[in-house]
């Protein structure tokens, strides 16, 4: 017997167990687990007996009322919780390529609003065959397990991971709507823009974006305590670019995001000699386990083919040390 269970204890566990294992880890508690599991309660508890059985410890201390972890436990559970998310992507990415093309991407609602979605449509219309999906987020992914083949991110290069290809960068520049400016004074220099509604993120002296306020742009122009007849915010970009668009004043837009809208007539460019440098960019970031899949490369080409129209407009020279080639 004790050849047999030292024989047990050397060979790899049975797979199978580890979901019961999780869930049971997850909830504290087997009836829940069993619920979410379609088990049993006493199936569940088989399974993980025969784990523990099998790794040769308790996982789980048996309360009256509940259960905790052991030490043991709590280090297996760390495994667990890396593996099987990278086992079940694994799995979702063969039965996509045995059924449907697909792209699935992530990005910030803004960016999505006013510069992909727009373009999309091309993309869609010479690549029928291939499904699109978009979750409008930029919480921050482990691409090696995340549920996404693309992520398109904004941000200087020293919060980018490893690999993230520049697609273009941005300047800012005060914009506003023809037909608010026919209805004002003229603008001669940035002192008249104080003259004006300043439309603003509501967050922005709060987070990392601190550096897009109308305050830093002031600063820029040597006119650090210049206040506005009234402020205007939003939480988004495209919101503030809408209302702008609508005449309700004036916003320090990002370049890249409203070049279409400049170069239509939409907007002006009210002070294009006193535009302000960005240190952000935007990003492509390609998940490893997609990177190889015919249908992402078309997609991550035709991004790439996209921004480079967009740094063509936007007159931005690519810098050959930021801006790579995807291959």
């Amino acid at each position: 017997m004790q050849h047999s269970q030292t024989h047990l204890r050397s060979r790899p566990i049975s797979a199978g167990h580890l979901r019961a294992f999780e869930a049971v880890a997850r909830h504290l508690n087997f009836r829940a687990a069993a619920e979410e599991m379609a088990l049993t309660q006493s199936a569940v508890s088989r399974q993980i007996q025969s784990l523990e059985e099998e790794v040769g410890v308790a996982l789980f201390l048996r309360h009256t009322r509940a259960v905790e972890l052991t030490s043991a436990g709590a280090q297996l559970l760390l495994a667990v919780q890396q593996s099987l998310p990278r086992i079940d992507g694994a799995v979702r990415q063969i039965r996509q390529s045995a059924g449907r093309k697909s792209v699935s991407l992530t990005t910030f609602a803004s960016f999505a609003s006013m510069w992909l979605i727009p373009r999309l449509e091309a993309f869609q219309r010479d690549n029928p065959e291939i499904d699109i999906r978009i979750d409008a987020s930029d919480a921050a992914l482990d691409m090696e397990v995340a549920d996404v083949d693309v992520a398109l991110r904004y941000g200087p290069r020293e919060t980018m991971p490893g690999g993230a290809l520049r697609l273009f960068g941005e300047t800012l520049t005060p914009v506003a709507s023809p037909w608010l400016l026919k209805s004002s004074k003229p603008i001669g220099g940035p002192a008249d823009v104080a003259s004006f509604t300043l439309i603003e993120a509501g967050d922005a002296h709060r987070s990392h974006l601190e550096w897009l306020t109308w305050r830093r742009w002031f600063e820029d122009q040597g006119m650090s305590h210049a206040q506005p007849r009234r402020w205007l915010y939003f939480n988004y970009a495209y919101q503030m670019v809408q209302a702008a668009l609508t005449g309700q004043g004036v916003v320090l837009a990002r370049s890249s995001l409203i070049a279409e809208s400049l170069a239509n007539g939409d907007l002006i460019e009210i002070l294009p000699q006193h535009r302000m440098d960005s240190p952000m960019a935007y990003w492509l970031i390609i998940g490893p386990r997609s990177a190889l899949r015919p249908e992402i490369k078309a997609f991550c080409e035709w991004l790439q083919a996209q921004a480079a129209t967009t740094r063509e407009t936007i007159g931005e020279v690519p810098d050959p040390d930021t801006v790579d080639d995807f291959s």
